[in-house]
C-alpha cells in the first residue's frame, strides 16, 4: 500500500497538494455527515410536534367517553347502619364513576384527526390491550381500508435509492433499539406505553430492519385524574429519513462544488510551487552534467519574497561559489604541476647524468643537486597539502573567541627566541591605544591559523632586513570595530610592480644572495586567504620616507632610495569591547 501511494499520489507535489486538500475536505464532509445537527434537531422537533397533536387527540378521546349511569353503588356497612325509615344513596365520590372508551365513538374522531397526518395513532386500554389502530379503523360493520402502494414500485428500488439506502444505514446511530411490532396487540412491550399508563408523556426513536427511524410517543387519556387509556403516536417508517437524505445530498452536492473548486485551486497553488521547483531541479541536474566549462544558469526568482525565492538566491550563490572553486582547483592544479615539473625536471636531469659522472667532484656535485631538489619537492608538497587543507579546516573547526593582545605577545617572544640561531633582528611590539579597556583586542576565529599569519609576515621581513641592524615592528590598534595588526620591517621593501603578485600562488621575489629553492611561494597566498576567511584583509605596501617623498603634483613614483621597508597589514573584525 505504501509503495502504491508512493508511486501514484505522491510522485508528485501537484497531486500531493491535490489529495491532501480533498482529504481534509472529505473528512470535514464526513464529519458533517456523521454528525449531523440538522437530523437530531429535526427529530427533537418531530417529538414536540407528537407530543402536542397527541395532547389534542387524547383530550378529545376523553372528552367522548360516557359514564356508565345503569348501575349503582352501595356500601353494605351503611346499609346495617340505617334506622327505620332511613333509605341509602348513591356515593357520588370520583373513585366509582366509570369512563369506558367506547370504540365506536373514538373511531371517527380519531379518523378525523389522524387522516391529514402522515402519523399511526394506536389505542390502549388502562391493561395495554390494543383497542384501535388508525391502520385498521373499523365500526360494527364497517371497515376501512387503504390502498396499498404498487407492489413493482416497492420490488423495484433504483440505483440512488439503493446508495441512500446503504448511506443512510452507514450513517445511522448503532445505539437505537429496534422497532418490532407488539404480538397480539400487547402493548407492555413498548417502555413509552408503561409509563403513559403512570400519567406520563414519554418519547422513543427505534430503527426498523431496513435502517429507518421511527419516533413514537405515548399520552395518557385521562378524565378527572383518571387514566381511561394511552394513544401510541407513531411517524410513518423513512419520512424522516427522507428530509435527511434530501440534506446530506444537498451537503453532497456542495461537497461536490467544493471539491471542484479545490482541485483547481490546488493545482493553481501547486504549479506556483512545483513549476519553480522543477525548473530548479532540472537546472541542478544540468549543472551536474554539465562542465566547468559550461556555467548553466540557476533560475532567478528572487523576486518572490518566500522560501521558494530563498531557496532560488542560495541555489545561485551556491552554484557561483562552485564554479569558482571549480575555476580555482583548476587553475591551483595546474600551478602545482608547473611548479613540480620544475624540480623534477632538474632530478630526472640529474639522475641520468650521474651514471655518466666519472670524477668523485661531479657525483658529488650531482648528488647535492639531487638533494636539494628532493628537499625543495618535500617543501613543496607540504605546503601544498596544508594549503589544500585550509578550507576544510577552517569550515571543520569551530571558532572560538581569544585575545589578539596575548597571542601576538606569545608570537613574538617565540619568535625573539627562535631568531637567535639564524640572523639577529629586533622585534618590537607597540600597543596603540595603550590604556586600553579589557577584552578590547578580543576577536572571533582559529587562534592558531592567526598565529600563522602573524609568524608567516614576522619570518617574510627576517629573510629581508640587513644582516646587521635589521629591525622588525609590530603593532596593535584598534579603530572603531575593527583589530589592526600591522608588521614593519627596514629592508628593501617591494617592487612597485610586485605589490599585489606576492599574494600569488607560488611567486616568489626573494632577496640577493638566498639559495634559490628556499621558498614554495604558497606563504602570502594562504596569510591572505586565512585573512579572508575571518572576514579580514591582508594587504601590502612600502614604507615611505617623508621627507625624500616626491610631489603628489608632480606626479612623481617614489624610487628605491625613498622607500624606507615594507610593510603588511592585518586587519580582522573586533568581538567586542571599547577601546579608550
Amino acid at each position: 500500500m505504501r509503495w502504491v501511494l508512493a508511486s501514484t499520489v505522491f510522485s508528485s507535489l501537484n497531486w500531493r497538494i491535490l489529495f491532501f486538500n480533498l482529504l481534509a475536505l472529505f473528512f470535514l464532509v464526513g464529519g458533517i455527515l456523521y454528525l449531523n445537527q440538522f437530523r437530531e434537531g429535526l427529530i427533537d422537533a418531530r417529538v414536540e410536534s407528537l407530543l402536542t397533536q397527541g395532547e389534542i387527540i387524547a383530550g378529545a378521546i376523553a372528552s367522548s367517553a360516557s359514564v356508565e349511569t345503569d348501575t349503582m353503588t352501595i356500601d353494605p356497612q351503611k346499609l346495617l347502619e340505617l334506622q327505620a325509615g332511613e333509605s341509602a344513596r348513591p356515593t357520588s365520590s370520583d373513585e366509582d364513576l366509570r369512563f369506558p372508551l367506547n370504540p365506536e365513538k373514538v373511531a371517527p374522531i380519531l379518523r378525523r384527526l389522524i387522516s391529514p397526518t402522515r402519523t399511526r395513532a394506536r389505542i390502549y386500554d388502562p391493561d395495554a390491550n390494543l383497542i384501535l389502530d388508525s391502520r385498521y379503523l373499523y365500526s360494527r360493520g364497517q371497515v376501512l381500508r387503504y390502498d396499498l402502494p404498487d407492489t413493482a414500485q416497492t420490488t423495484t428500488e433504483s440505483i440512488s435509492d439503493r446508495l441512500g439506502n446503504l448511506m443512510n444505514r452507514f450513517l445511522q446511530p448503532g445505539n437505537l433499539p429496534r422497532y418490532e411490532e407488539a404480538p397480539g396487540g400487547d402493548g407492555s412491550i413498548y417502555p413509552e406505553v408503561t409509563k403513559a399508563l403512570d400519567a406520563q408523556r414519554s418519547a422513543v426513536v427505534r430503527v426498523t430492519d431496513k435502517g429507518r427511524l421511527i419516533v413514537s410517543v405515548a399520552v395518557p387519556i385521562q378524565r378527572f385524574r383518571a387514566v381511561l387509556g394511552v394513544l401510541l403516536l407513531s411517524t410513518q417508517a423513512g419520512d424522516i429519513d427522507k428530509i435527511v437524505h434530501a440534506e446530506r445530498i444537498a451537503i453532497i452536492r456542495v461537497f461536490g462544488v467544493t471539491a471542484l473548486v479545490t482541485m483547481i485551486l490546488s493545482f493553481m497553488l501547486s504549479s506556483t510551487i512545483a513549476s519553480p521547483l522543477r525548473r530548479l531541479s532540472e537546472a541542478a541536474v544540468r549543472v551536474r552534467r554539465g562542465g566547468p566549462r559550461e556555467r548553466e544558469e540557476i533560475p532567478d526568482f528572487s523576486a518572490r519574497q518566500d522560501e521558494i525565492g530563498h531557496l532560488s538566491t542560495t541555489l545561485r550563490e551556491m552554484t557561483t561559489a562552485l564554479y569558482d572553486r571549480i575555476d580555482a582547483i583548476d587553475s591551483f592544479a595546474a600551478d602545482v604541476a608547473h611548479e613540480l615539473k620544475n624540480p623534477l625536471t632538474s632530478l630526472r636531469s640529474a639522475v641520468e647524468t650521474l651514471p655518466l659522472a666519472k670524477t668523485k667532484e661531479s657525483k658529488a656535485r650531482l648528488t647535492e643537486i639531487i638533494q636539494h631538489d628532493v628537499r625543495r619537492l618535500d617543501r613543496l608538497i607540504s605546503d601544498i597539502s596544508d594549503a589544500s587543507r585550509l578550507d576544510a579546516e577552517l569550515a571543520r573547526e569551530d571558532a572560538k573567541r581569544f585575545d589578539a593582545e596575548v597571542l601576538l605577545k606569545d608570537l613574538i617572544t617565540i619568535s625573539r627566541e627562535t631568531g637567535r640561531r639564524h640572523k639577529p633582528v629586533e622585534i618590537g611590539f607597540s600597543i596603540s591605544p595603550e590604556n586600553h579597556s579589557k577584552g578590547a583586542f578580543e576577536t572571533f576565529g582559529h587562534d592558531l591559523r592567526i598565529g600563522q599569519i602573524v609568524t608567516n609576515l614576522i619570518e617574510n621581513a627576517r629573510s629581508f632586513v640587513p644582516e646587521t641592524g635589521g629591525r622588525i615592528d609590530v603593532t596593535l590598534a584598534r579603530a572603531r570595530n575593527q583589530i589592526i595588526i600591522t608588521v614593519d620591517d627596514n629592508g628593501p621593501g617591494i617592487r612597485p610592480d610586485a605589490v599585489e603578485r606576492i599574494f600569488e600562488r607560488f611567486y616568489t621575489d626573494r632577496p640577493d644572495g638566498e639559495a634559490f629553492g628556499q621558498n614554495s611561494g604558497l606563504g602570502l597566498s594562504i596569510s591572505r586567504q586565512i585573512a579572508e576567511a575571518h572576514g579580514g584583509t591582508l594587504t601590502a605596501e612600502n614604507i615611505i620616507d617623508p621627507d625624500s617623498a616626491p610631489d603628489s603634483d608632480a606626479g612623481g613614483d617614489p624610487d628605491d632610495t625613498n622607500i624606507k621597508g615594507a610593510r603588511f597589514t592585518l586587519t580582522l573584525p573586533a568581538a567586542g569591547g571599547k577601546a579608550q
